[in-house]
C-alpha cells in the first residue's frame, strides 16, 4: 500500500523544491573542512517537530552522519491507533521529494523474531514522528529503504525485547542499517525547567546507558515523548557495538518562538 504524507505542508513544505530549501536552511556546513569524514553512526537520536522550531536540530544530527542501505525508524505513536508496537511491513511512503520502499524481508524478520511487535499500517497513517525524519535523509541519499516502527508506552522488558529482535533480523538479513530514534524531549516547560531535566537524561544517553535513561525520565517525569524508541535504539546499539555518543545539538522551541515560559526541547545526538 502506498502511505501519503500526515503532515506536510504543515510541520514542513509540501513542495519539493521548497522542502529541499528548508532542508538547506537547516543542515550544518563546512565551507573550511570540505574533506570532513561522514560518520558511520549506528543510531541517532533526531526531533519531529515543525522543521521552524526543531529543523537546526535534525539538520546538525544528519548533516554529519552517512546514510546506509536501509534506515531503521523508530518512534512514539502519538495517535493511539495500531498496535503496541506497529511495523509497517511492506509498501511505499510517498514524500514531497519522491517515494520511499519499505524493506519488507527486514520488516519480517523482525515481526517473526519478536513477540510483541505485530505488522500494523494504523498506527503509520497519521504519524508525524518517523515521516519528519524522512526529508533529511533524502536530501543526503537518493535511494534507500526503511522499516518504519511506531511504540506505545513500554517496559523496559519490552523495550528489551523488540531491542534483540532487531539486532537479530539486522543480523539474519546482513543488512547494513542506521537505527533513528525519533523524540523531542521536555514538553511546555519554562526554558530553564527544560534544559535541567534534558540535560540529565542527555547525559544518560551520552553515556550508552539505556537503562539509566528510562529510568532518569520515568523518575524526573520528564515528558519526553520518544523514550522508548531512544531505549531500544541504546540496546540496540549495544548489542551492536557502539562506543560513544555525541551531542550534536540541544536546544528549545523558545529560542526560535521566543516563548521562554512554554517550550519543548530538541536533542539530536549521534551514536557510533
Amino acid at each position: 500500500m502506498n502511505r501519503q504524507p500526515a503532515v506536510a505542508g504543515s510541520f514542513y513544505s509540501g513542495d519539493a523544491h521548497s522542502l529541499t530549501e528548508e532542508v538547506k536552511r537547516h543542515i550544518k556546513k563546512n565551507p573550511a573542512n570540505k574533506s570532513l569524514e561522514k560518520i558511520r553512526a549506528i543510531g541517532i537520536v533526531s526531533p519531529h517537530a515543525g522543521f521552524m522550531y526543531s529543523g537546526d536540530v535534525a539538520g546538525a544530527v544528519y548533516s554529519r552522519i552517512e546514510i546506509p542501505n536501509t534506515v531503521i525508524l523508530t518512534g512514539p505513536n502519538h495517535t493511539g491507533l495500531g498496535e503496541r508496537v506497529s511495523v509497517m511491513s511492506e509498501g511505499i511512503w510517498n514524500m514531497p521529494q519522491g517515494d520511499i520502499e519499505i524493506d519488507g524481508k527486514l520488516a519480517n524478520a523482525i515481526c517473526q523474531a519478536s513477540i510483541i511487535a505485530e505488522k500494523d499500517n494504523q498506527a503509520h497513517q497519521k504519524e508525524h514522528s518517523l515521516e519528519t525524519q524522512l526529508p533529511f535523509l533524502q536530501f543526503y541519499r537518493d535511494e534507500f529503504k526503511i522499516v518504519p516502527i511506531c511504540m506505545m508506552r513500554l517496559g523496559l522488558d519490552e523495550c528489551e525485547e523488540i531491542s534483540r529482535s532487531i539486532v537479530k533480523a539486522v543480523r539474519q538479513t546482513g543488512r547494513s542499517v542506521l537505527i533513528v530514534a525519533s523524540s523531542d524531549m521536555t514538553h511546555y516547560e519554562t526554558h530553564a525547567s527544560a534544559s535541567k531535566k534534558d540535560k540529565s537524561a542527555i547525559q544518560q544517553i551520552l553515556k550508552l546507558d539505556a537503562r539509566g535513561l528510562y529510568n532518569t525520565v520515568h523518575d524526573k517525569n520528564i515528558s519526553m515523548c520518544g523514550i522508548n524508541p531512544t531505549t531500544v535504539m541504546l540496546m540496540c546499539a549495544d548489542k551492536m557495538g557502539a562506543k560513544e555518543a555525541l551531542l550534536a545539538q540541544y536546544m528549545t522551541s523558545g529560542e526560535v518562538s521566543g516563548d521562554m515560559d512554554h517550550v519543548v526541547g530538541y536533542a539530536g545526538v549521534i551514536v557510533k
